[in-house]
């Protein structure tokens, strides 16, 4: 029984999943992937492992995705002034 309905499942929730619109589930993906394997290997427990890492997962992406913000931010607050030196240096040549 379990072997007719697993593929079953898995069939309806990618076609259901397609016709819905896209959500943002950086690291979602990723971490569904580990935690089921690891939740299968820790007795039999994919999809609650599966959802654990789905959190965990998208928890850190989030967390590099505000990190990367932050450096660009840095990073371009710092270049703005440089740049009309570069003009003025080339044309005092």
């Amino acid at each position: 029984m379990k072997s007719i309905l697993i593929p079953a499942a898995l069939a309806f929730a990618a076609a259901t999943g397609l016709a819905l619109p896209t959500a943002q589930a950086a690291g979602c993906v990723k971490g569904a992937v580990v935690g089921g394997v690891a939740g299968h290997l820790a007795g039999h427990h994919t999809l609650l492992g599966a959802a654990a890492g789905c959190a965990i997962g998208h928890h850190e992406a989030s967390k590099h995705a505000r990190e990367r913000a932050a450096q660009n931010q840095a990073a371009g607050s710092g270049q703005s002034g440089s740049s009309g030196n570069k003009g003025d240096t080339a044309t005092a040549q």
